[in-house]
């Protein structure tokens, strides 16, 4: 019991803290010098003090849990085929790069593990569970001593409920439906789903439904990743009264908050 008990007391203080400053989140990892979902795109994240990097989780065929945010290798390897349907030995034979950016250099698909391994200690994990075993991935967190850091971002409601069931006390957050558009909208699906963190773009939320969701106790993360990404979107947000920034920018983003509060 004293266990359970301090990582409630640990939860409520990360969202205390939460509320209290603009948490950072490095989507795909910081990817403006090396491609995404790399070690080195951590790496970066890390080094620009980020408060968490995004990280896309898949299982391979021989049931191992990797990093890669499509359904295939496709796009940021020399390969070809879903992770779903290779053998880890197979998929870490690929060679990962940025096609855009090919002065990135030539980069591995991450392991789960190792992930956290570097992330420990360091910054936060936002697991985005694409296609995996729940319990699986708990089981590394476990072992990995990164209970306290990690929140994850559920793609159904199956995903929602086998994460309630296996670790009742971990932050679970969701996208917020196109069609609510309203406090009334937002108070209703609250009830339904009740989770720790709502997602979303900028255009799902008014400065009303930020309030609601704080008044119940729910942070708001929203994404701001797109070609044009930059001030006046941040800008935006803080005027809503977010507390969670994913972007495809972090150092820029962190520059840009740092001088805000100044």
């Amino acid at each position: 019991m004293r266990s359970l008990y301090c990582i409630i007391i640990l939860f409520i203080s990360v969202a205390a803290a939460a509320q209290s400053k603009r948490v950072v989140i490095a989507h795909r990892g910081d990817h403006t010098e090396a491609p995404e979902n790399t070690m080195k795109a951590y790496e970066n994240a890390i080094a620009n003090q980020v408060d968490y990097v995004e990280v896309d989780l898949r299982t391979t065929n021989d049931g191992k849990l990797v990093i890669m945010h499509d359904e295939t290798v496709d796009r940021m390897t020399n390969g070809k085929g879903k992770v779903s349907a290779l053998n880890l030995d197979e998929l870490l034979q690929l060679e990962v790069t940025d096609k855009q950016n090919l002065t990135f250099g030539i980069h591995k698909i991450p392991q789960f593990e190792e992930v956290l391994n570097l992330c420990k200690g360091k910054v936060g994990v936002y697991l985005d569970f694409k296609e995996a075993d729940p319990k699986q991935a708990w089981s590394l967190i476990k072992k990995n001593k990164m209970e306290r850091y990690v929140v994850v971002y559920v793609n159904s409601q199956d995903q929602f409920k086998q994460w309630k069931t296996i670790a009742p006390y971990l932050p679970l957050m969701v996208s917020l439906p196109d069609s609510i558009t309203s406090v009334e909208g937002l108070s209703e699906f609250i009830k339904v789903i009740d989770p720790d963190i709502l997602d979303g773009g900028i255009e799902n939320y008014t400065t009303e439904m930020v309030r609601y969701a704080l008044k119940k106790k729910k942070e708001v993360w929203l994404d701001f990743q797109q070609p044009n990404e930059g001030p006046l979107h941040w800008k935006l947000g803080v005027q809503l009264g977010i507390q969670g920034f994913q972007t495809d920018k972090p150092k820029e983003l962190k520059k840009w908050l740092s001088n805000l509060r100044d």
